[in-house]
């Protein structure tokens, strides 16, 4: 009875019913990312009656984190994230099966994981983990509901899902190589509104129970963006043809092998970073140049004696970084490392460089009383 009570709305949805909540109940979902896109997608998804749930996650909840990752209280700060939802969860619906996974997604443990689910949320924040997840579910063909969030911007698709013509896409046939690092800052260093996951997560969550049920038009080979400043949205058709220039794997066994790390150009020159405490002795010495790479118009300004280079100018303003000693900062140390990289490979070794670890985030943190 309690059970009928539970999902009695689903129970009269004309189209869904009860076969449809069966097939729901019968059906597993994993979910790569507890932030702010598998929050609301693991809530909606285990109070809608999906049977088993899988989660991957490797990080704890930091205060940052709960602008936007409601899911999360102010007293878990510092727990895992996995588990502190897993627990909720379970507590939001006792009937569903939720599997913890308390890793970081790689090409060695890719496989068993995604092997067992029915179907695959994207909501990682990292283009390393995309490809990752594309790649390997076109191999083991299993659905993938794709989101992403960038400021007030989101993005939605479906991949490996055939529409009525049997043509299947991937994330590679929109996005056939990774852009340049210093090309796609995260949110920790452009910011997003925090209510934009929130909508982008759910969107996930339901196109997941429209492939589990069979119920209306799945975003197959479409491309969905929503832009919440003036409330506009459009849907793309997704080119059929994998573009020549696309590189991936196409065997379990060379997926296993690929370097996804390599490949989205996150490995490079080795750069010294250093810590607020360290940036607070040396910031006023004349031979240190103080390099902010973050765009122009990004906040907060800096205090200090600096000039504004943004990564994406850097190739064009060599020449003026003429210290002895280069010293990049950035909001969250991201970026800062990648420009070290870059410019590491330009100037060789006859000038000292290094970036703030953790930015001027870290910094604030350090400095405020």
């Amino acid at each position: 009875m309690e059970t009928n009570d539970r999902y009695s709305k689903h129970y009269r949805l004309s189209g869904f019913g009860e076969a449809g909540q069966t097939r729901l109940q019968r059906s597993s979902v994993l979910i790569i990312g507890v932030g702010g896109l598998g929050c609301p997608a693991l809530q909606y998804l285990v109070a809608a009656g999906v049977g088993k749930i899988g989660i991957i996650d490797h990080d704890r909840i930091e205060l940052s984190n709960l602008q936007r990752q409601v899911l999360f209280g102010t007293a878990e700060i510092g727990l895992s994230k996995t588990e502190v939802a897993a627990a909720k969860l379970r507590m939001l619906n006792p009937e569903i099966e939720i599997q913890e996974h308390v890793l970081y997604l790689s090409t060695e443990n890719a496989i068993e994981l995604i092997e067992g689910y029915d179907v695959v949320l994207d909501c990682t924040d990292n283009f390393a983990t995309r490809y990752l997840l594309s790649d390997c579910c076109m191999l083991l063909d299993k659905p993938l509901v794709f989101g992403a969030i960038y400021r007030y911007e989101g993005q939605l698709a479906v991949f490996n899902v055939a529409d009525g013509g049997g043509v299947k896409t991937t994330y590679r046939h929109l996005f056939p190589l990774p852009p340049g690092p210093l090309d796609a800052p995260d949110c920790n260093e452009v910011g997003v509104l925090g209510v934009l996951p929130g909508i982008i997560g759910t969107m996930q969550a339901t196109e997941a129970i429209k492939l589990l049920v069979g119920v209306g038009q799945p975003l197959c080979n479409k491309l969905m963006t929503i832009s919440l400043l003036d409330n506009r949205s459009m849907v793309l058709d997704i080119p059929p043809t994998l573009p020549e220039e696309a590189s991936f794997p196409t065997s379990l066994s060379a997926f296993e092998a690929f370097d996804y790390g390599y490949h989205c150009g996150i490995k490079g020159p080795v750069v010294r970073g250093i810590s607020p405490r360290e940036f607070m002795e040396i910031y006023r010495d004349e031979d240190v140049l103080i390099v902010d790479v973050r765009n122009a118009d990004e906040l907060p300004e800096l205090s200090f004696n600096h000039v504004n280079i943004p990564v994406a100018e850097l190739s064009d303003n060599l020449g003026k970084m003429d210290r002895k000693q280069l010293l990049l900062v950035c909001q969250s140390g991201k970026r800062s490392l990648i420009a070290g990289q870059f410019l590491k490979e330009k100037i060789g070794s006859h000038q000292k460089l290094s970036h703030l670890e953790g930015g001027i985030t870290a910094l604030a943190l350090m400095v405020s009383p």
